[in-house]
């Protein structure tokens, strides 16, 4: 089993981090570059407990689709989405948010297994990691774009 961590800083309440992280169209936004679309489960607004989406996107060339579940569920702390159906052994993203001095520190732990024995290691090795991890860099810097600007408008509203 491959786990990747990344922790991101938001200059956002955690409160609007999490709302951003399970919004479909923000998922969508960051990516753009695999063209991936919601096409089947909650394929807009905010994804919530035991609801489910099916992805569809370009990666390493092909056409993929993924179907995850929200099995867990804590306002505002804490959510975890896993594959139901898809091209992985196993899939586990665990979304972790606390909230410290205006800041809104996020980690993703990134849980999952390949299929096809040591060609999926070595394939994992060579390309995946890198490729999930990019991946995920790209969507927390849009969820921080997107968060951070949420926040300040909602800021500027309550000084009016």
């Amino acid at each position: 089993m491959t786990t990747i961590t990344l922790t991101t800083k938001i200059y956002a309440s955690k409160q609007i981090v999490f709302d951003a992280s399970r919004n479909i169209s923000i998922h969508m936004q960051s990516a753009s570059k695999t063209n991936e679309k919601a096409i089947a489960g909650i394929t807009s607004g905010l994804i919530n407990l035991d609801e489910t989406v099916t992805w569809r996107g370009k990666h390493f060339g092909f056409y993929l689709t993924h179907k995850s579940r929200i099995p867990v569920m804590n306002f505002y702390d804490y959510f975890v989405d896993e594959m139901e159906e898809g091209k992985f052994k196993s899939f586990r993203h665990e979304h972790i948010y606390e909230e410290e001095n205006g800041f809104t520190t996020m980690t993703d732990k990134l849980h999952y297994e390949t299929p096809f024995g040591i060609f999926g290691k070595l394939f994992d090795i060579l390309f995946l990691k890198k490729h999930l991890t990019n991946f995920l860099l790209e969507r927390n810097k849009t969820l921080k774009k997107v968060s951070e600007k949420t926040d300040l408008a909602l800021a500027e509203q309550k000084t009016k």
